[in-house]
């Protein structure tokens, strides 16, 4: 079930994002609280998922590349639409099944653009542009047009090479700071984060990961404080003291689940 209300933390929350898991593509598999989709490998399309709620303009919707597969050509279509999404069987494709229906809008990103590990922030402007911002740090215009009267959806395509990405959240630069959005499960009747990893949480004596403070990202499950930790997979997703708590309460990385050792 999608929460599409008006649930904040506070002042600075944008609010829950996820996938929408009622209108999804059918080769799709949403896993960990929707936020991660993954494409079955033996198509190219079939992919096509959507956000959990609408999103606001100049909302960048933050996204990771897990995996990838060699025997296709192209990569992950980015976009909005204006058309509330709804359950059932998806389309087969961004582009040009639904790009060239009035509502739609999606543009392609280069295949080195999206490359296992990478990392990809999209957003609409206020003269209704749709712009990414890669791994170099760069910012790109996708495309122009969109209809910024109605309610967007962010719209994502695990097309072609590009086989399982993870949903970072989103955050937005406004005057009283960066607001971001928050966890799928900080909704009611769900514990806070800090709650589920206080249960059961040993303290860490060993060192099994290195820290970096050089780093502008934030981390996946508090979305306050620097991502200084790297992660023997390689990942640097967490804070050092979510890391201790990951660590200790799940034992493997949030994005990719492989074993933290």
């Amino acid at each position: 079930m999608n929460r599409e209300g008006p649930h904040t933390c506070g002042v600075l929350c944008l609010g829950p994002l996820a996938f929408h898991t009622e209108a999804v593509g059918d080769c799709i598999t949403l896993t960990h609280g929707a936020r991660c989709a993954e494409r079955a490998p033996y198509t190219f399309r079939n992919g096509v998922v959507f956000s959990s709620r609408p999103v606001r303009v100049k909302e960048m919707v933050r996204l990771q590349v897990n995996h990838t597969v060699d025997r296709w050509t192209g990569a992950l279509r980015l976009g909005f639409t204006t058309i509330k999404p709804v359950c059932g069987p998806g389309a087969e494709m961004a582009i040009p099944n639904l790009s060239e229906q009035p509502g739609y809008w999606a543009a392609p990103v280069p295949e080195e653009c999206a490359l296992p590990g990478y990392q990809l922030n999209f957003w609409a402007t206020k003269k209704g542009k749709l712009m990414y911002k890669g791994q170099d740090g760069k910012k790109h215009k996708l495309l122009v047009g969109l209809d910024l009267s109605k309610p967007l959806w962010a719209m994502i395509d695990v097309y072609g090479q590009t086989c399982a990405v993870t949903l970072l959240g989103s955050t937005k630069k406004g005057p009283l700071g960066t607001r971001r959005s928050c966890q799928t499960y900080s909704c009611e009747n769900s514990p806070p984060s800090s709650e589920l990893f206080e249960r059961n949480c040993p303290p860490i004596t060993d060192n099994q990961w290195t820290e970096d403070f050089n780093t502008a990202e934030s981390c996946v499950v508090c979305m306050s404080e620097p991502a200084c930790v790297i992660l023997c997979c390689g990942h640097q997703c967490l804070c050092t003291v979510c890391a201790e708590r990951v660590t200790a309460y799940f034992g493997t990385c949030p994005l990719c689940r492989e074993g933290i050792t």
